[in-house]
């Protein structure tokens, strides 16, 4: 068996494209099936995670194709989704039962959504007792988890302060809007991932920001769209810290996704010292 040398880099240069962003594809994943028409997204994460949402929505009637990095899905509608013949399974995605549970509350059918034995000590009750509030019907085992048995139903707009800053509770908040009648609207104490936000708008909900608040108007008619998933900020901290400790080094990163509400480390790691040429937030809806 021969021997293999390995010895520590003295710098780092060239450039590189990191992942597509795992929170944005799950959001584009969920709002192109609900929406009128095919949709293609680019540059798919590869997480389960977001795989376990593409396969949940496949098991009410929405239709896709995933090849490499690239999906494209058949939108159902907003009112088109079927009712499962077996449980949703988010497997390990809390990201999925979180959001999911808000859609399905606005269904007219029942559903049940589990996930493993991991994602069953995750608790549901933060996203549970907000959509109650809505009108939504939802059973769980004691404690608020796992699984989740929702009876869709017809939901009715909320004023919510969140009493907890949770970017996932404000989701699943803002996606039961679409199945409440008028305007719900969500406030939270210090401002969190807006990626929600921008992708409802960008599929065609009518959404409004005043301050830390934000509203949707029910009932949208979201359209299906091109978009490319900008790069994970996250999967690209590992590269930027390296080059941070290695004289002389010089590092490009293509197409990283630079939400102001996400890139606060890029300032830390300025503080530091890093010097940044230019930025430029790349969740753009192709041409």
């Amino acid at each position: 068996m021969s021997k293999q040398v390995v010895r520590p880099a003295r710098t780092i240069s060239g450039s590189l494209e990191v992942p597509g962003d795992k929170s944005i594809s799950h959001r584009y994943a969920m709002l192109a099936s609900l929406a009128e028409g095919p949709s293609e997204i680019t540059h798919f994460s590869a997480a389960a995670d977001c795989r376990s949402t593409l396969d949940c929505f496949s098991r009410m009637g929405m239709k896709f194709d995933l090849q490499g990095d690239r999906v494209r899905i058949e939108g159902a509608g907003i009112g088109g989704l079927r009712k499962p013949r077996r449980t949703l399974d988010a497997q390990n995605s809390g990201t999925t039962m979180r959001m999911l549970t808000g859609i399905l509350a606005g269904q007219e059918f029942k559903s049940t959504l589990d996930g493993d034995a991991s994602l069953r000590r995750r608790p549901m009750r933060r996203v549970m007792d907000p959509l109650a509030k809505m009108g939504a019907r939802i059973e769980a085992r004691e404690g608020g988890f796992a699984p989740l048995k929702i009876e869709g139903t017809r939901l009715s707009s909320i004023n919510y302060t969140l009493p907890v800053a949770s970017a996932q509770v404000k989701s699943a908040v803002l996606l039961a809007g679409m199945f409440a009648d008028g305007v719900t609207s969500v406030t939270e104490p210090v401002r969190t991932r807006d990626h929600t936000e921008l992708a409802l708008a960008e599929f065609g909900a009518r959404v409004e920001h005043e301050g830390r608040t934000i509203r949707i108007h029910g009932r949208p008619e979201l359209k299906g769209r091109k978009l490319r998933v900008p790069g994970d900020l996250s999967s690209a901290v590992f590269f930027l810290a390296a080059a941070m400790v290695l004289p002389e080094s010089s590092l490009v990163i293509h197409h990283v996704g630079l939400n102001p509400t996400r890139s606060s480390v890029l300032d830390v790691l300025g503080s530091m010292g890093a010097r940044s040429a230019s930025f430029r937030f790349a969740a753009k809806m192709e041409s």
